[in-house]
């Protein structure tokens, strides 16, 4: 039977470009939630997952050894196959004693399988498309990518708590309820009293529902209250109940305090014994308001056993199917041997290009306000608005980043790449650059109005916003395209193109957080404009061939 080698690029790209982001974003920011519902203390798991950052940004050191031996489909299907096992065995491994350095381990592994796969399908989608197609696919490889960030974000959360809710004991809820000083009431836990049950054991709350008391300045009154958590009987001998405590509905100036982290273990030895849960009020809070919580003493490792399990079968599945529809594009099949005068031809050839200073700052400074906006563009629109954020709730954020957002995002980046396939880069690039900085307007205004979080202008703004990004971002992935478009080593100088970008964006960011706390939102949504200039000051002096992307006749 003869191998198709001409098969449409919608069938793959979205499919290659899905299964690029989900690995990044389960190791980088999801395994962040993994640990802390596991128990690890967010210094450690915070230092040793940023470790897991490197292999992405050092992939150049051995793009080239991807670039010369074997295909790059061949590297594609591979590491796909391998990170999707590599997902199924992390799972297998959440309830055992020692999953923390295990997982961790495995998750380094699966970051460097990751970023070699990412050196191999970014070279993959340039040897099978021309430039045309490159071009009008550019948009289209970036909204999958977001998807897939949208699936490890949300779809893999959510099957983990829907399999924490429906095992081990049943969930409760209670309120907490913020009251002027004068009306506040105490608890006193010397009253209580726990007699054991010969049922299953049970979450027993006091009291059930929660007063904290207003802040009032220059008085010596608290600003929190505690709740106390125990069992109504004695769970297996041997056996650990894991109890969580998380804000799910109301008010974000009603919390729990930042010095708990909300996760008691229970066992035969100690469920009789109560543990004291603080929650605090902002002290800016000067109204009565009220927030829910839900208490779960689900099996947390063996939620995350399925969750992972889940996206490991279906990372599997996928790696199966691109390796059925994946063109044959006409590539190297022999294996070459690698030598030091390979990565000296790449390193060589990258960095003498002609106008490689202009572009090397491109690389840096083109994202640099964006960089920083991301970091804290979330903080701002869930905290509170004694805080100077706008409030929204956890439906709210997910109505307008999750469905707004990722709708005008997708539609950008199509149009994106519609427009740059037919008018070329050079001439969209002053466009794009205004789409990608100009939006970030929008977070000034929303910082200096604060709108109520039901207010049509949060949603337009951020629709907006997420277009404008969808748009402009193109041009930052067609400049890569084309500033290797010509090299010998395109794969592995692509991988250096990246690998700046990741720079750029990785060490402003590190320090936005610091900066907002200095600033305030206003002033840093202020700052974050200011940093869109450099990236407006090097385009003059980039070099583009106009024909770049215009389909040829």
């Amino acid at each position: 039977m003869e191998i198709k080698k001409d098969r449409s690029p919608w069938a793959w790209v979205p499919t290659l470009y899905f299964y690029q982001g989900v690995p990044y974003s389960i190791v980088m920011i999801t395994s962040g939630l993994i640990y802390k519902t596991m128990g690890i203390s967010i210094a450690s798991f915070a230092f040793w997952t940023s470790l897991l950052y490197l292999p992405w940004t050092i992939k150049p050191l051995w793009s080239p050894y991807v670039d010369v031996v074997s295909t790059k489909r061949n590297w594609v299907v591979w590491t796909q196959l391998g990170l999707g096992l590599a997902f199924i065995a992390a799972g297998i491994l959440m309830p055992l004693p020692f999953f923390y350095p295990l997982t961790l381990a495995l998750f380094a592994l699966i970051a460097i399988g990751s970023a070699s796969h990412d050196i191999a399908a970014d070279g993959f989608y340039m040897y099978a498309l021309d430039q045309h197609k490159q071009a009008f696919f550019v948009g289209i490889r970036s909204t999958f990518y977001r998807f897939a960030m949208l699936t490890a974000l949300g779809i893999i959360p959510v099957i983990a708590g829907l399999v924490l809710k429906n095992t081990g004991l049943e969930s409760v809820n209670f309120e907490a309820v913020s009251v002027q000083a004068e009306e506040y009431e105490p608890f006193d836990p010397s009253s209580i009293n726990i007699i054991s049950s010969e049922d299953e054991p049970e979450i027993l709350l006091f009291p059930e529902q929660l007063q904290v008391p207003l802040y009032q300045a220059g008085q010596s009154l608290p600003d929190s209250s505690v709740i106390y958590i125990a069992l109504s009987a004695p769970p297996e001998e041997g056996k650990t109940v894991v109890v969580n405590v998380t804000r799910k509905t109301g008010s974000k100036d009603i919390d729990i305090s930042k010095n708990q982290s909300g996760r008691f273990e229970f066992t035969s030895l100690n469920w009789n014994k109560p543990v004291a849960l603080s929650v605090k009020v902002n002290r800016n809070l000067t109204v009565s308001t009220s927030s829910g919580f839900l208490v779960t003493a689900g099996n947390v490792a063996f939620s995350w056993t399925v969750a992972l399990g889940f996206i490991g079968v279906l990372l599997v599945l996928l790696a199966i199917y691109n390796r059925i529809i994946l063109p044959h594009p006409a590539e190297n099949d022999e294996k070459e041997k690698i030598s030091w005068g390979v990565y000296k031809e790449v390193f060589v050839s990258f960095f003498t290009k002609p106008g490689v200073i202009p572009a090397l700052l491109f690389f840096l400074f083109y994202r640099l306000g964006e960089s920083q906006l991301v970091k804290v563009a979330t903080p701002f629109l869930v905290d509170s608005r004694s805080t100077g954020g706008i409030g929204l709730t956890s439906a709210q954020y997910g109505i307008a980043y999750g469905t707004i957002g990722m709708l005008c995002l997708t539609l950008g980046g199509i149009l994106g790449g519609i427009a740059a396939s037919k008018y070329g880069l050079k001439r969209l690039i002053w466009i794009m650059a205004v789409c990608i900085n100009l939006p970030d307007a929008v977070y000034v205004y929303l910082a200096y109005s604060q709108p109520m979080p039901e207010n049509i202008m949060v949603y337009l703004s951020i629709a907006l916003e997420q277009f404008g990004y969808g748009f402009g971002f193109i041009a930052y992935t067609l400049y890569m395209l084309y500033y290797v478009s010509e090299s010998r080593y395109k794969t592995a100088e692509y991988a250096i193109c990246t690998s700046l970008m990741a720079l750029g964006m990785m060490l402003p960011g590190m320090i936005s957080g610091s900066l907002q706390e200095l600033l305030g939102y206003q002033h840093f949504f202020i700052y974050v404009l200011i940093c869109t200039i450099p990236g407006f000051l090097i385009i003059p002096f980039l070099r583009i061939d106009p024909a770049f992307g215009i389909k040829k006749n």
